[in-house]
């Protein structure tokens, strides 16, 4: 566990990302399970003041201290509930691999599935006026419902927040072009007498992936090589036999890109047409030649803009590493037009003028 001092410790340069000045929209939120930021990022926008964040992941805490100026304290499972400071909203998309379809689906079993119940003793001490919760689209159905049914269960009627009814929200909806659905779980706590809440709306016009692809032309090692193409074509065509419809797939310009996911065929699903490359010569240990079809796989930073994040976000860690925090990441804009309906929400409520301190103050006093 890091001290106070390394919590917030600002690196020694100018970051991309510093908080945004204080005004009457400022609201203070922390950032758990944060990876590399995209709950950050999109708070952040609407005026938000991170006052907290954890990832254990070193990785991942480089490239957010790249792009905040802090390092996110470790696991979260150690760090005390006084270690947490008072704030408005909890944010947290906890990880996925617990409830995804592509994972083993062990949900509260997996030792990361019972990870929400350190989101549910932070609410329980810290009792901000509100929480926003990411998972993926399998947590609806995983164990026939029973999972999500206890999680709302805890949220609502152990902790006493009003919870509306969680709902698959789609970044393809907000603007990003990625088919990817994930589950957002809001809730409201029960002294600000909110009873109603609508989830963003779905913008009309979809973005093409042209809008997220490289201006320039990329290095050759993006490029698939003829061996490798040859064995993705045969592995289509067993597959295929066998009435299996899982391959690669090349993304058109004017088209919208597959979830972004690691491991399995997940950059195979969103490989590229790219005709700029001029030099062929390898750069990476290949079997045959670059192809001279113009196949290459997407790059990170088109990852990055697959997820909402701008180009002024940097990368500082390996492509290897990249691909997973991008894959691993929320959908920024998606996230965004979420809390902008949480915060509206709020703002209708009397109540939530009082801050987290004063509320727990007459907490403690009353008890």
């Amino acid at each position: 566990m890091k001290d106070k001092g390394e919590q917030t410790k600002s690196v020694k340069r100018k970051i991309p990302f510093p908080p945004p000045k204080k005004s009457k929209k400022t609201f203070s939120f922390i950032d758990l399970f944060a990876g590399v930021g995209g709950f950050r990022m999109a708070m952040q926008q609407l005026g938000g003041n991170c006052v907290f964040s954890s990832e254990m992941d070193r990785w991942a805490q480089k490239t957010y201290e790249a792009n905040f100026g802090e390092v996110p304290s470790g696991d979260i499972t150690k760090i005390s509930t006084e270690e947490v400071p008072d704030h408005d909203m909890l944010c947290a998309g906890f990880p996925c691999q617990a409830f995804s379809l592509a994972g083993q689906r062990r949900g509260f079993e997996d030792t990361r599935g019972t990870l929400f119940f350190d989101i549910a003793r932070i609410i329980k001490a810290k009792r901000p006026k509100a929480f926003f919760l990411e998972n993926v689209k399998g947590l609806m159905s995983h164990q026939g419902g029973q999972t999500l049914d206890t999680i709302l269960s805890v949220l609502r009627d152990e902790l006493g927040y009003f919870v509306p009814t969680p709902q698959v929200i789609k970044a393809e909806d907000h603007g990003v072009p990625q088919k990817r659905g994930r589950v957002f779980v809001v809730g409201f706590r029960s002294d600000l007498n909110i009873n109603k809440f609508i989830y963003p709306i779905p913008q009309r016009v979809k973005t093409p992936f042209l809008k997220v692809k490289e201006k320039h032309s990329v290095s050759a090692r993006y490029y698939l090589s003829t061996s490798y193409l040859q064995s993705l074509r045969s592995h289509r065509v067993r597959h295929e036999g066998k009435g299996n419809g899982f391959g690669f797939e090349i993304i058109g310009d004017d088209q919208v890109a597959n979830t972004i996911v690691i491991g399995g065929m997940g950059r195979e699903r969103n490989l590229v047409i790219d005709h700029r490359l001029k030099d062929f010569t390898p750069v990476t240990n290949i079997k045959g030649e670059v192809n001279r079809e113009g196949i290459r796989r997407m790059t990170p930073r088109e990852w990055a803009r697959l997820q909402g994040y701008p180009d002024e976000f940097l990368i500082p860690v390996s492509d290897a590493q990249a691909y997973k925090q991008f894959a691993n990441s929320v959908a920024v804009p998606a996230i965004k037009a979420t809390a902008t309906m949480i915060l509206e929400t709020l703002s209708q409520s009397k109540n939530s003028r009082i801050s987290p301190a004063a509320y727990n103050s007459r907490r403690s006093s009353s008890a």
